[in-house]
């Protein structure tokens, strides 16, 4: 099994920055890709950014150039630094890691909420 632990988050207002933090344990795993995905109520959830083990990354069209993730291979950790926060990008947000042999495992999420 593999665990994430997310942490960061909370109730900021628009315009501002908030920095989430996901740290994956468990015994003799290998994560290709990580990243962060996130939920509205009432939508789908969907990617934030993600990165893959050579640190390349990938961003949802509406985050780009406010939003950056970058991760720590060796401490299996990613963070998503978030910038210029909008009302729109309420929700909650989740960390995935994609892990050799294993699949794809979820933190449990924490909430963002942008007010105004």
């Amino acid at each position: 099994q593999v665990q994430l632990v997310e942490s960061g988050g909370g109730l900021v207002q628009a315009g501002g920055s908030l920095r989430l933090s996901c740290a994956a344990s468990g015994n003799s795993f290998r994560i290709l890709d990580m990243g962060w995905y996130r939920q509205a109520p009432g939508k789908q959830r969907e990617l934030v950014a993600t990165t893959t083990r050579d640190t390349s990354t990938k961003y949802a069209d509406s985050v780009k150039g406010r939003f950056i993730v970058s991760r720590d291979t060796l401490a299996n950790m990613v963070t998503l630094q978030m910038n210029s926060l909008k009302l729109e990008d309420t929700a909650k947000y989740y960390c995935h890691a994609q892990v050799v042999g294993r699949g794809g495992y979820w933190g449990q999420g924490t909430q963002v909420t942008v007010s105004s």
